[in-house]
């Protein structure tokens, strides 16, 4: 057996090494730079990465526009719409510039001139309506949070009835935007809760109402009648229309996108996109072709999974992140 003056040596000689690892590993940490922990990934979408291979040469071939066209239509932008930006960047193009400029600049024009939010008082509604799975109770979190922090008291209405998890969802949405919440039984009917808020908004002297609605199957009737009831509800109660109509839409959805669409604006005129998920390697096309089909402008996107990580549109940031990355 080791002696005792030989056991402690080997002490010794482990605490040594231990300590050299842990100065070492030390210097390799120093310097690293700190990464919020709040800041959403971001990848290049598939559109940017085709982009940046097409255009690496000195000219620019007809396959090049080519392959640009087929690179919008896969990125969701619809051919029609691929088409014609192809031909107006084309058309811009001189030896010298760069495509990828002009195609930022066509896709940033063909929103330029919508209109924002819009949010008149007393008390402003917005009604968000969407298909399941579409990111839509978050982005109605993150809407009422984008709201406060602009100085507007916000209440939020549960008429989503339908799922389970629903009202609780929406209640710790609220708890952490700092809005109130209307809501009723599971089971409940959608337009009663729908007129309750409008009355509890009213008399609490709140600025924005933003009524949650159950996911709808874009195919079935008897659910966008549904929907279409509390729309009208709405209105009775407020003695108006809705000031806004938002559709949820998933940047990742493809063409499905366009069906969805025009079913919730021929159902209870759609006035704007919430665009969500966003966040990675999302094509986002799909919102072009839904402008070039049915005239819907975007109006906020959602760009990770904080309750802050929700945004104005921009036309020419979103055309950016489309292109470049």
């Amino acid at each position: 057996m080791p002696s005792g003056v030989g056991v402690e040596i080997v002490v010794v000689v482990a605490l040594l090494v231990i300590l050299i690892a842990a100065f070492v590993v030390g210097l390799r940490l120093r310097g690293r730079p700190e990464v919020p922990a709040a800041a959403p990934a971001r990848a290049p979408t598939d559109l940017a990465a085709r982009v940046h291979d097409l255009f690496k040469g000195e000219r620019v071939t007809d396959a090049d526009w080519e392959r640009l066209e087929r690179a919008l239509v896969q990125a969701d932008a619809g051919t029609k719409a691929a088409r014609e930006i192809v031909r107006r960047v084309r058309d811009r193009y001189e030896p010298g510039t760069d495509p990828q400029d002009l195609l930022v600049a066509e896709l940033a024009e063909r929103f330029e001139g919508d209109p924002g939010l819009s949010l008149p008082g007393p008390l402003a509604i917005v009604m968000v309506v969407g298909v399941n799975g579409t990111g839509k109770t978050t982005t109605i979190g993150k809407l009422a949070r984008h709201f406060r922090e602009r100085g507007r008291s916000v209440a939020l209405a549960q008429s989503d009835t339908f799922r389970a998890a629903a009202g609780e969802q929406l209640s710790v949405w609220a708890e952490r935007a700092g809005a109130d919440l209307v809501a009723q039984e599971r089971g409940a009917d959608p337009g009663a809760v729908a007129h309750d808020a409008v009355e509890a908004a009213i008399a609490r002297g709140r600025d924005v109402l933003i009524v949650d609605t159950a996911g709808r199957i874009h195919t079935k009737q008897p659910l966008m009648d549904e929907l279409t009831k509390v729309r009208r509800v709405l209105e009775k109660a407020a003695g108006k229309p809705p000031d806004e109509v938002l559709l949820v839409v998933d940047a990742t959805t493809g063409q499905n996108g366009i069906a969805q669409a025009r079913r919730f604006v021929e159902a209870v005129g759609v006035t704007g996109i919430a665009l969500t998920k966003l966040d990675g390697t999302a094509k986002g096309g799909i919102v072009v072709a839904i402008r070039e089909e049915l005239g819907v402008p975007v109006k906020v996107v959602g760009t990770g999974e904080s309750i802050d990580h929700l945004a104005v549109f921009e036309p020419t940031a979103f055309a950016r992140s489309l292109v470049r990355g």
